[in-house]
């Protein structure tokens, strides 16, 4: 609508022009007035402070406010964000409104949500790994309804093996050895046998990794292949290990004992780790 449009309906555009002065309204959001409700479709133009002209839009059937105006908007909130763990963390949500909007975090986990902060500030120290995850920015007035923001926190930590135990096997089968790390990033596993790096495809073995297992595979197990192994996790924030062992069907072992040591040379670990690292 143009100039002449607003002069003959001008309480339309002054609306409109307190609503964009004012509350910055994007085009097509709805308003609300107090009692008193006036049904119409004007929407604003996208433009400048000097641009005050009005026109219909083709959009549904809006409410505009006469008075007080009901909105509120969340303008400000932090990205996605990946830290060490052991960093302090920091998450904003800034809205604005009228009346002025609440404020809740809270934090999703698999237990459903709880909440961590009411305010626009959450603010962690020393973030732990059990601590990652989807947070939500809730903003509400009362009068809306609730306006959701999520951010996810990721938080990198060195391997932890929380699985590795010894298996009997007989002469003649197939055996495996189970090796399980929790890491993030995803650690990448090596398998050693005393301090000799075993390669997949070689002397009937293969190793198979899928996500945070790593699995040393017997085609067939002979004499030689009983003893100690050694599974290694490691990802750019550390590297641990576990003794596994396979042994015959009627030896007795312990099958949970499984050592989180060094079973290898601790030079050779630590020349593995300064190789690992310098692919970063």
């Amino acid at each position: 609508m143009g100039l002449a449009g607003c002069l003959a309906l001008p309480w339309k555009c002054l609306v409109v022009v307190a609503l964009r002065l004012l509350f910055l309204v994007p085009a097509g959001v709805p308003a609300r007035s107090g009692d008193s409700y006036l049904k119409d479709n004007i929407t604003v133009r996208q433009g400048d402070s000097a641009d005050t002209g009005c026109q219909t839009g083709q959009l549904n059937p809006r409410y505009v406010a006469l008075n007080d105006v009901f909105l509120y908007l969340i303008v400000n909130i932090s990205p996605n964000i990946t830290v060490n763990e052991g960093s302090n963390v920091s998450l904003m949500c800034l809205a604005i409104g009228r009346p002025e909007p609440s404020i809740v975090w809270k934090y999703r986990s698999a237990r459903g949500r709880r909440v961590v902060n009411e305010g626009e500030y959450v603010e962690m120290t020393a973030i732990t790994k059990e601590q990652s995850g989807p947070y939500e920015c809730v903003s509400s007035n009362e009068i809306s309804p609730p306006d959701v923001r999520t951010v996810q926190v990721t938080v990198n930590y060195p391997p932890v093996i929380s699985r590795a135990r010894s298996t009997g096997t007989p002469v003649g089968h197939r055996g495996v050895l189970q090796c399980e790390a929790s890491a993030v990033p995803l650690a990448d596993f090596q398998w050693y046998k005393e301090d000799r790096p075993l390669v997949n495809g070689l002397n009937g073995v293969k190793i198979e990794n899928k996500g945070k297992q790593s699995m040393l595979i017997f085609f067939n197990v002979s004499e030689e292949d009983y003893g100690n192994y050694t599974c290694v996790a490691m990802n750019m924030l550390g590297i641990t290990n576990a003794s596994i062992i396979l042994y015959g069907a009627g030896a007795m072992h312990d099958v949970n004992s499984a050592a989180l040591c060094p079973s290898i040379s601790p030079c050779l670990l630590l020349a593995l780790a300064l190789f690992y690292l310098s692919k970063f």
